[in-house]
């Protein structure tokens, strides 16, 4: 089953000391393919250099390759849906990579969602589904 990721669940399992860790590594093992758009791929980069160091990024990036991970880029389509998403969604705390995420979702036509941010993501109604399975 291929499935999409967001941030926090990339950077829980890219950092051992994250309180997540076990349990979106667990997650992980399960999936076949998960797709890693350019957005959270360059905040899962911030985030692990802040919080845990080079070691940890460098070990992550280097790993990357052979990985469940399949980094993504966004299409002129993605970001047009992405704004389209941001205005719909003006009075919510969904940010462009919240909505790059759900954009990607969307144009692969996949329901599961790889994230610790229930909230942002369940107030989403996308098109193609009744709702977004967040996993862990």
């Amino acid at each position: 089953m291929t499935t999409v990721a967001d941030t926090g669940f990339a950077v829980a399992l890219g950092n051992q000391r994250d309180q997540y860790h076990a349990e979106v590594k667990r997650v992980y093992a399960q999936q076949k393919q998960i797709l890693l758009p350019q957005t959270v791929l360059a905040e899962v980069a911030y985030l692990l250099h802040r919080d845990a160091g080079t070691a940890q990024l460098v070990q992550f990036l280097d790993a990357l390759p052979a990985s469940r991970f399949h980094p993504i880029c966004l299409t002129e389509q993605d970001f047009a849906r992405s704004a389209a998403i941001l205005k719909q969604y003006s009075d919510s705390r969904i940010d462009f990579v919240d909505a790059s995420v759900m954009a990607i979702a969307e144009r692969y036509n996949l329901d599961t969602i790889l994230t610790l941010d229930r909230r942002d993501f369940s107030l989403y109604q996308p098109p193609h589904c009744a709702a977004f399975t967040l996993l862990p």
